[in-house]
């Protein structure tokens, strides 16, 4: 696994070096923007960040020749708000958006706020060819639609989650709706180009694939830069794989294991797709690549998340901190890793920087640009925290990141804190040799609190009805220190003693 040593130090200021000489050319054309984001995809389910059962070649080969960050985070620890984090440059606690959007047609009709920009409409009125290919998830009535938030070409579905396989889905969607059903489960429903129903013939993944390779060659005739966000919907479940590339896997004993293995290596192949694309149209070398996950890995469908403690929805490491890596030829530093925390959330305004533009007005993003601390290798967050939260069943799980130290609240279990840079498994709690430290970056996540604003819509019933009684946000218990090293009763004596 990933060792911070000083020989990956070396490598970094020798391709710095060389870098810097290539940067200091000033760029005279906009780089094409290339997001490549995976679903639910762990932390060790690449080659590039230390697996040994999953091979992953194209991707290792970007990775190799880029710069790859091993302490990246995501906006949140699972899907739907995660993705609003990334495309808004937002946490998702302050826009409203801090869940799941139901996929049976029956709530509300919800999406992401419309006067939360989108890093799309930002590009696209820099001059930039948008597209969105995959997997949405963040609202499905017209005005909450990729098409009308920047995006000038979608290629996928709005919902959650879909099955793979064509043939097996379109007959089921095809019965239920002459049957006359409602609401269709939308891992049923056709794919969307803009806004009409295809039929799809080829595995999603193939399918995705397919049509980033399509957009690019347009992107190339129309001679604008591009930016195309590809939300593969792989390796989340429903666990389907081709055949043959189930077969590359045969070693793999567990099913699940062997399943989720086969459709990385299907989003593995599309991106070496991509990259011969980019290259017989010469835009490769004038492309940033930037590859993550939307969260950690569900280790009870198949992921891998080693060495990190937890899993997807988890303020543990293994649900928010994820593989990541930047490759843009001589503009990025080759064969080097990045150590310091960085987040999604950087994006948004690191991109309007390579982009050669503003921030839009008004607009508030969460994240930095940290374009030159990459180039310096120098900590862009320096004494700066990096959040998770999740609402559970009246508590929530908390984590905030400074530096080398992680405070950490899960299971509405006591405080713990981690030096996060040397155990970065989480396994050595240290909140009782460094008490003070644990006071003061729980106060500062507490005051991060009062940025934070209702739900907008809620996942379930039950989490209506928590809202509604009170039960959450319930911040004052969840940021009473006091539960630092007490037991249970000792913690409800002190309780009592208060109200006294």
């Amino acid at each position: 696994m990933i060792n911070i040593v000083t020989n990956h130090k070396i490598k970094f200021a020798l391709a710095l070096i060389l870098c810097l000489v290539s940067f200091g050319q000033a760029q005279t054309k906009k780089p094409n923007i290339l997001v490549i984001l995976c679903d639910d995809l762990g932390y060790n389910d690449v080659g590039f960040n230390g697996s040994t059962d999953i091979i992953t070649p194209e991707i290792d080969k970007l990775a190799k020749g880029g710069t790859t960050f091993t302490s990246a985070y995501v906006g949140h620890t699972f899907c739907g708000p995660s993705r609003a984090a990334l495309l808004t440059g937002r946490y998702t606690q302050e826009i409203g958006t801090p869940y799941n959007l139901r996929d049976d047609g029956r709530a509300t009709p919800s999406g992401v706020p419309v006067k939360e920009t989108f890093m799309s409409t930002m590009l696209h009125d820099a001059g930039y060819y948008t597209s969105v290919i995959g997997k949405w998830h963040l609202g499905d009535n017209p005005e909450f639609r990729p098409n009308n938030r920047g995006f000038d070409d979608f290629y996928g579905f709005l919902g959650g989650g879909h099955k793979y396989f064509p043939e097996k889905y379109q007959p089921y969607y095809e019965k239920q709706k002459a049957a006359g059903a409602y609401p269709i489960n939308v891992y049923f429903t056709p794919l969307l180009h803009n806004d009409k129903e295809v039929k799809e013939t080829e595995y999603i993944t193939d399918a995705f694939s397919r049509e980033a390779v399509r957009v690019i060659k347009e992107s190339s005739a129309k001679k604008k830069p591009f930016f195309m966000y590809l939300a593969y919907n792989a390796p989340h479940v429903p666990l389907e794989a081709k055949e043959e590339d189930l077969k590359i896997f045969e070693n793999i004993k567990d099913k699940d294991r062997r399943t989720y293995a086969a459709m990385v290596y299907a989003v593995d192949r599309g991106v070496g797709e991509i990259v011969k694309t980019l290259k017989a149209t010469n835009q490769f070398d004038n492309t940033l690549i930037v590859f993550l996950s939307d969260n950690g890995g569900n280790f009870d469908h198949g992921a891998n998340n080693y060495p990190l403690k937890g899993t997807k929805g988890d303020t543990f490491e293994g649900g928010f901190r994820v593989p990541m890596f930047f490759h843009w030829p001589n503009q990025v530093a080759a064969g080097a890793q990045f150590d310091h925390p960085v987040t999604a959330l950087d994006l948004y305004p690191t991109f309007a920087h390579l982009a050669k533009t503003k921030l839009p007005k008004g607009k508030k993003v969460n994240g930095l640009n940290i374009w030159n601390d990459l180039a310096a290798n120098t900590s862009p967050h320096k004494n700066e925290m990096i959040y998770a939260l999740r609402y559970r069943e009246g508590y929530c799980d908390v984590a905030a990141r400074k530096e080398d130290w992680k405070i950490t609240r899960m299971g509405n279990e006591p405080w713990q804190l981690f030096n996060i840079t040397n155990d970065m498994g989480e396994h050595k709690d240290l909140a009782g040799q460094f008490p003070e430290r644990v006071k003061e970056m729980v106060a500062e996540t507490k005051e991060w609190t009062k940025s934070h604003i209702t739900p907008l819509w809620f996942y379930s019933q039950a989490d209506a009805e928590y809202w509604a009684s009170g039960r959450l946000p319930n911040y004052d218990d969840t940021f009473e220190i006091e539960k630092l090293r007490m037991s249970p009763i000792e913690y409800q004596e002190s309780l009592e003693q208060k109200k006294e």
